[in-house]
């Protein structure tokens, strides 16, 4: 059996892969055989991935919001644009959670001309420049140019000194970090120039869904308590991870919402990150 790609592709159907992706969400594996069998009793040939998705994703949030929420990850980091900003907000505190000083929307001049730097993360010594590439497509791929557009905006600024978090320092590592996936190209690329790169399943284990699990790094664009207006509101408040919301339950104050719409999405951020 072929199922449709966004893209309009055709590719053999893998329960294997569906399992493992419902498998993050939290759910166990009789609440995942449910949702197999319910996908299954609905499948035809060159059904779309994304009617799969949604037809798993209203069942995990029948089982329990937080389910659905890990589940709908990928929609989520796509959900912090359309530009990006947010996202490069969201990879600057993840430099943070791994004992980085960090800030984004950075400009430095460099040798020849100046260079606008999406993230700039400091730890004893290290100085990382980082390129945030954000997409809106659901299968975008990063190409070998952009890794080399970076190598030379690196090249320009690695030479200078920089005064950062009080101390003042030379890059000494270039980061690329993006929600999308990479050509071979372009992590063979990267790999001979000593560019890190961070995709959606790059690399192996250090990859943003491994990351956001790891850390509980969830944006607040999983809840799926909150409409897309409400959490729109929440990310201009500055408020980018479902952590913010239950370690200071007041943001919710920026809505009249009830006690109990409260209680409901305060319990779900507070299952994600648990």
């Amino acid at each position: 059996m072929y199922v449709k790609k966004l893209s309009g592709e055709l590719v053999l159907f893998d329960e294997t892969s569906l399992k493992g992706s419902l498998l993050r969400s939290g759910a166990d594996t009789e609440q995942i055989d449910s949702i197999l069998l319910a996908i299954n009793d609905m499948f035809y040939d060159g059904i779309s991935t994304g009617e799969m998705y949604e037809k798993a994703f209203s069942l995990l949030k029948e089982m329990k919001h937080s389910y659905a929420a890990r589940y709908s990850l990928k929609r989520a980091l796509r959900d912090l644009g359309p530009e990006g900003y947010y996202f490069e907000k969201w990879v600057a505190k993840l430099f943070q959670a791994q004992g980085f000083h960090a800030v984004s929307g950075e400009s430095l001049q460099g040798e020849a001309v100046k260079h606008e730097i999406d993230v700039v993360a400091a730890k004893e010594d290290r100085l990382i420049l980082c390129e945030c590439k954000f997409r809106n497509d659901v299968d975008a791929k990063i190409s070998v140019t952009t890794p080399m557009y970076f190598l030379s905006r690196f090249n320009d600024l690695k030479n200078l000194n920089f005064d950062y978090f009080g101390k003042i320092l030379q890059p000494t590592g270039a980061y690329m970090v993006t929600n999308a996936f990479l050509t071979s190209d372009c992590i063979a690329f990267a790999e001979k120039y000593d560019i890190q790169m961070i995709s959606w399943d790059y690399p192996e284990r250090l990859n943003i869904k491994q990351l956001v699990d790891d850390y509980k790094f969830y944006p607040v664009t999983c809840l799926t308590s909150l409409i897309h207006e409400e959490r729109k509101i929440l990310l201009e408040k500055n408020c980018i991870l479902i952590r913010d919301i239950v370690s200071n339950p007041v943001l919710l104050d920026h809505f009249k919402f009830n006690q109990d719409r409260k209680k409901i999405i305060y319990q779900e951020a507070k299952d994600l990150i648990e």
